[in-house]
C-alpha cells in the first residue's frame, strides 16, 4: 500500500482572487481533502470515526509555502501523507502538484490534537492506531521514537 493519498481538485473560478490566482485560504481546504481521502485509503472513514467514536482530529497548527500560482481551471493533485503520529497527536505533510506536469504550486503541513465532540483531548482509540502506525503503509507513519501502544 502507498504511504500517501491523492486527492484531485480541479481550481473553481470562485477560488481565485482579482489577479486569477487560487486565493491561499483555499489550500487549507484542499488539505481537508487530501486527509479524508487519506483515511479512506488507509481503510476506515474519517466520519465515522467522529460519529461511532468520539474522535476527532483538531487541528492546533497549519502552515502552507506558496511557490508558484495555481488559477483557474487547474488540475491539481493534493498528495498526503501521515509524518508524525502518537496517541494524541499527529501531523499530516501535503504537496499539491499540478497536473499533468507535477509542478510544484505548494507544499504544507498540520498538527492536529485528537479531541472528543467538547474539545477535550483524547487518545486516539486502539482500533484507529494501526493506521497510523509504522508499517501500515509502507512504514512512513512514525511516532518520533515514542511507542503507539497503550
Amino acid at each position: 500500500m502507498k504511504d500517501f493519498a491523492d486527492a484531485t481538485v480541479r481550481v473553481r473560478y470562485a477560488e481565485t482572487d482579482q489577479m486569477g490566482v487560487v486565493y491561499h485560504a483555499n489550500y487549507f481546504i484542499w488539505f481537508e481533502v487530501g486527509r479524508v481521502e487519506l483515511c479512506r485509503h488507509l481503510g476506515f472513514e474519517y466520519k465515522q470515526m467522529e460519529s461511532e467514536d468520539d474522535t476527532l482530529i483538531v487541528v492546533a497548527e497549519a502552515s502552507c509555502r506558496y511557490k508558484r500560482p495555481a488559477r483557474f481551471d487547474d488540475i491539481l493533485v493534493v498528495r498526503t501523507r501521515v509524518t508524525r503520529f502518537d496517541k494524541r497527536t499527529m501531523r499530516f505533510a501535503y504537496e499539491v502538484l499540478r497536473q499533468p506536469s507535477d509542478e510544484l504550486p505548494a507544499t504544507g503541513e498540520t498538527t492536529h490534537v485528537i479531541c472528543d465532540h467538547l474539545g477535550r483531548p483524547k487518545s486516539m482509540p486502539e482500533k484507529y492506531r494501526k493506521y497510523f502506525s509504522p508499517g501500515h503503509s509502507d512504514g512512513s507513519a512514525h511516532s518520533d521514537g515514542k511507542s503507539n501502544s497503550a
